[in-house]
């Protein structure tokens, strides 16, 4: 069958400039998509756009990473898709279009927008799909709804050579060039739940090709860590692999971590064109770095469309110090407590607005595995203070008082110090509203149309929940769950999802036995506090298991005072806990 090759340049904003060039150059590729976006970014973008009307993109895309990649990219006629638009894709393209001429090159950039709704606030309010107040002469910094994939599949149709759009779901930049090349249809629900399995395993970037891999150590040197390829089919089955000859590792392993990353209930995945069920999606090892992948089934998504908007309300800011000694991690608390306390009062003395919120982490000491610790007693610590502020003065305040801190209080602290200099507190609020109600646009060449959205029947409801198979045999010995999963973590709002997949489908009924809601709800009740539960969701297809802390994240990534506001890091607390199996499972590759 015709194959197209997509290849997955970028893992979010800030990511590294290495890996696309060497796709392009070595992937022989048709499309190579560039992932900028998320909830942390886009309030970002909005306030650079109300401090100046020509920002709010990805400011260092055009004349950095966009002009380094041109020439290839037109010779080798792959072209490129990027949400790198954020708020202001016209602001963006322009600048990637004058950066393009200084070489003497002339693409054809397109341009998808009409997710903006910010001059639609006040109609929103009235129409109370916005409910949550603001702060007193506030406004918001973005309104923005969640775009499909149709909009970029037409500006392909119309030749463009690049693709710049706002805000899109992140998989629509590969399902747009896989409905373009092969002519999938609206109501093709299988087909467009597979293009947007594919672009949900890219949009990462490394994530799905070694990055973040359980077995890290397999993975080998991360200095030329190869960036994934989808080797796409009209059926909607693909194969993942990496450029010939760069590092990483595409294994089952990490495939199937990255299908579980930043998922929620997996037999719905909601996005504008489909909703997905990946629950039987498969992996099958068929080379050196090559993962075929399939299964994905898909519906109906119903006619309304996600839409988030964002204002800024109070100050983030933090700071911290080593310590090092006997009783590191007293002392270091010691001095963070009065510190706080000097500020309260200071505060008080100066009108000024109490602190908000505060929080003081000592990373060194397994204080963030609560009672899961392993280590107490370390004589070398990280204090970490952070606050909320009404005020950003408040920061300044404190941080002189710091310097009190380390003549005047207890001994150990080290001259280095690590600072978060006042930022805006993100807040959001999330909604729905009809597609009808949005007018998706294509504008390539000073020309300008109209994509309108599909008109999809209601939504089918989810399928029922496949049935668990339970242990066939007695257990007698247990081993920590590493031996017998591979794992990974990330954020939804505030919700923290831990994937579990089993390295061989014999070892699923045994940590699904060993791993109910109640133990994973008492494992993380650290992060959970009372307040937060646990939801556990089974995907047969990869032999895995998905599990939502609900009220993990303290509020979510961009109000978080938590040094992991993304849960990036929590899937590893999982790897210790005790599995019960039968002594005999252990012949089958794991070990106790």
């Amino acid at each position: 069958m015709r194959s197209v090759r997509i290849g997955g340049g970028s893992a979010g904003y800030g990511d590294g400039t290495m890996a696309t060039p060497r796709l392009i150059r070595d992937g022989a590729l048709d499309y190579v998509m560039l992932d900028y976006l998320s909830e942390y970014f886009m309030p970002q973008a909005g306030r650079a756009r109300q401090q100046d009307p020509q920002a709010g993109y990805v400011t260092y895309f055009p004349d950095e990473l966009f002009s380094s990649i041109l020439p290839d990219l037109l010779a080798r006629k792959v072209r490129l898709i990027s949400n790198v638009g954020a708020v202001n894709p016209h602001a963006c393209a322009a600048a990637m279009q004058a950066a393009a001429s200084r070489l003497g090159l002339a693409p054809r950039i397109a341009v998808v927008d009409g997710d903006d709704l910010l001059d639609h606030a006040g109609a929103l309010r009235s129409a109370d799909k916005l409910a949550l107040p603001l702060p007193d002469g506030v406004g918001y910094t973005g309104i923005n709804a969640y775009l499909g994939a149709f909009p970029v599949a037409r500006a392909l149709a119309l030749g463009a050579d690049v693709v710049v759009t706002g805000r899109v779901v992140d998989s629509a930049l590969a399902l747009g060039p896989l409905i373009h090349e092969f002519g999938w249809q609206a109501d093709d629900y299988d087909r467009l739940a597979a293009g947007s399995l594919i672009g949900h395993i890219l949009e990462c970037g490394a994530q799905a090709s070694g990055g973040l891999f359980t077995d890290w150590r397999e993975v080998g040197d991360y200095s030329d860590i190869g960036y994934p390829i989808a080797e796409c089919y009209g059926d909607g089955s693909a194969m993942i692999t990496k450029p010939e000859g760069t590092g990483g590792l595409v294994c089952v392993g990490g495939v199937a971590e990255q299908l579980l990353y930043e998922i929620g209930d997996p037999r719905s995945y909601r996005l504008p064109d489909v909703v997905v069920d990946f629950s039987e999606v498969r992996f099958e090892q068929i080379g050196k770095d090559q993962v075929r992948m399939s299964g994905a089934k898909g519906r109906a998504p119903g006619p309304d469309y996600k839409a988030i908007a964002t204002w800024d309300d109070g100050w983030f800011a933090s700071w911290g110090f080593p310590m090092r000694g006997p009783d590191a991690s007293d002392k270091a608390r010691a001095i963070a407590n009065s510190i706080f306390k000097r500020g309260e009062h200071m505060l008080r003395e100066r009108n000024m607005p109490p602190l908000r919120r505060s929080r003081i982490e000592i990373i060194g000491d397994e204080e963030s595995y609560g009672a899961n610790a392993q280590v107490r007693g370390s004589r070398e610590v990280f204090c970490r203070m952070t606050i909320e502020a009404e005020d950003a003065a408040a920061f300044a305040l404190l941080l002189k008082e710091m310097g009190t801190g380390s003549v005047s209080m207890a001994p150990g602290i080290a001259g280095s110090m690590m600072m978060f200099m006042p930022i805006p507190m993100a807040r959001s609020e999330s909604f729905f509203l009809p597609a009808s109600d949005l007018s998706p646009q294509v504008s390539l060449d000073g020309h300008s149309e109209i994509v309108a959205p599909n008109a999809h029947s209601p939504s089918v409801p989810e399928p029922p929940a496949a049935a668990i198979a339970l242990p066939s045999a007695e257990c007698d010995v247990s081993v920590s769950l590493s031996k017998l999963a591979w794992v990974r973590s990330g954020d939804k709002g505030d919700i923290c999802n831990v994937g579990v997949v089993a390295r061989k489908a014999d070892y699923l009924p045994y940590i699904t036995a060993s791993m109910s809601e109640d133990v994973v709800a008492k494992h993380y009740a650290f992060m959970l506090g009372e307040l937060g539960e646990v939801e556990r969701h089974y995907l047969p297809g990869s032999h895995s298991l998905n599990f939502l802390l609900k009220g993990a994240l303290d509020g979510g990534c961009t109000v978080s005072l938590r040094f992991d506001p993304f849960g990036k890091s929590a899937a590893q607390d999982a790897l210790d806990l005790q599995i019960a199996v039968p002594s005999s499972l252990l012949g089958s590759g794991a070990s106790a």
